[in-house]
């Protein structure tokens, strides 16, 4: 290989964001980041204890100086706390408690905890515009469903992160709220006029633009009036017309995860990449999925485009200058680390609501009604047994559940019924019915979004389901 061909293999290789499984990083990678390699995403495989996690960290530095990703947004979606549920509410319960400080101090503290194990990007906030209540993917990762008190906590998290050296990445440009269709599985639709992006979507984007956010994450979602049918991940129009051009952003932006269905399932993953490249995109998150063959792949393919004139090799080299940019902002090094050991309880306890009145604990039976995970949440352990050691916890699935089993089984004791988003599904909500219907004495905690309620002698809405939500949920049951 020709020396401009190691540099043009560099360059393309510069571009990628690669995962891997275990805790140890794999010879491959750590060869790849030798020759340039981007960087790396890690997932909740990937983590073990905080000192497994540094001294992975600090293999992967000691190949080269990697962006080192991965997505804690605090609440349900966590990869520090992967198993055993993040000790730090997430967005939706922010934007309840509509405090910007706390927001920053919350997101401080995750930033302090991503900077001592040496991550050094968070793909985090969510900045999407909840505007779909049955959202399948999004619902609790956003601070609302208003996009001036999105944008405003947007902000506050992303200099919360940013004030520890841990960079932003703004999620999902130019906006997933107002979806019904998982990108993981499809190619969502966000069907709005030009005025209503502008209005609603894109707010909280250009307010974090404004703030100085390092990184944006793109959308694997057509917004007709300005994709056509393209993802925006794909889309000139949306990443280098509308957030370099009108925008003004000239930080890094970074592709969602290239190996989700919206991409695989419409033009192949180093298709995808090449296109992406093309449409704007400085950095490809591949997501856990590509194997080191799939990765060697999609830097020929890359290389290849540049070769047959699909792509220009301007357009790696501005990538390659905007990373060179944000390694050097890494290596800056300013602020000091956030205490860490209560903000987190503190945000959740404020966040908690309670309506009607909890009457004390006699031999309680909770009845947790399973919840499918979705993709980007994973198998994040939640629900009341952290927290209430003494009660007969069952988990239910509402399709095979039996009511009236149930009922007789509470007789003469506290039934606690826990759920999550119950509005998005008719059988948890036919359940929850029956059991309160049985049971109008009985406590109902909705440990996602609250916008289902039953008629139940107590209501806690939680916002969310992570541990911390779960602790705060019990105080006020046992107050």
């Amino acid at each position: 290989m020709s020396q401009s061909d190691r540099g043009l293999r560099r360059l393309a290789a510069g571009t990628l964001l690669v995962a891997f499984q275990g805790t140890v990083a794999p010879e491959w990678v750590l060869r790849e980041l030798e020759n340039g390699l981007g960087g790396v995403t890690l997932f909740g495989f990937n983590v073990g204890d905080p000192a497994e996690l540094s001294a992975l960290t600090a293999s992967l530095r000691s190949a080269g100086e990697p962006v080192i990703s991965l997505d804690e947004e605090g609440g349900d979606v966590t990869r520090l706390a992967y198993h055993v549920g993040s000790p730090y509410p997430g967005n939706a319960a922010l934007g309840a408690v509509d405090d910007v400080e706390l927001t920053h101090r919350v997101y401080r503290a995750i930033g302090s905890e991503l900077a001592a194990c040496g991550i050094n990007l968070d793909m985090a906030p969510d900045a999407d515009v909840n505007t779909a209540d049955d959202n399948p993917v999004i619902g609790t990762r956003s601070f609302g469903n208003d996009a001036a008190l999105v944008a405003r906590h947007t902000v506050a998290a992303v200099q919360g992160l940013q004030s520890v050296n841990v960079a932003a990445c703004v999620k999902h440009f130019p906006g997933h709220g107002a979806t019904r269709q998982d990108s993981h599985l499809a190619i969502p639709v966000v069907d709005v006029s030009p005025e209503v992006l502008h209005e609603r979507e894109l707010v909280p984007f250009k307010a974090a633009v404004q703030a100085g956010t390092r990184s944006i994450m793109t959308a694997h979602v057509s917004v007709p009036a300005l994709t056509g049918t393209t993802p925006s991940t794909l889309s000139p129009a949306a990443l280098t017309g509308l957030l370099r051009g009108e925008l003004g952003f000239d930080g890094v932006i970074v592709s969602d995860a290239l190996d989700m269905h919206a991409i695989t399932k419409s033009v192949g993953l180093a298709g995808g990449s090449v296109l992406s490249l093309n449409a704007g995109s400085d950095l490809l998150c591949l997501g856990p999925l590509p194997t080191y063959d799939q990765v060697r792949e999609i830097i020929a393919e890359i290389v290849a485009a540049v070769g047959d004139g699909r792509l220009p090799v301007s357009r790696l080299e501005a990538a390659a200058a905007r990373v060179a940019e944000l390694r050097a902002w890494f290596g800056s090094g300013h602020g000091s680390l956030a205490e860490r050991t209560v903000v987190g309880l503190d945000a959740a306890r404020r966040a908690v609501q309670l309506s009607g009145s909890t009457k004390p604990l006699v031999d309680p039976l909770v009845i947790e009604v399973d919840t499918p995970p979705t993709i980007a949440v994973g198998t994040v352990p939640w629900g009341m047994a952290p927290w209430l050691p003494e009660a007969e916890i069952v988990r239910v699935k509402p399709a095979e559940a039996d009511p009236d089993a149930l009922v007789a089984r509470a007789s003469g004791r506290s039934l606690v019924v826990v759920v999550k988003d119950a509005h998005r599904y008719a059988d948890s909500r036919d359940l929850v019915s029956t059991l309160v219907a049985a049971r109008s004495d009985a406590t109902v905690i909705e440990m996602g979004l609250p916008i289902w309620r039953p008629d139940s002698g107590a209501y806690i809405a939680t916002y969310g389901a992570a541990r911390a939500n779960a602790q705060a949920a019990v105080e006020l049951l046992t107050a």
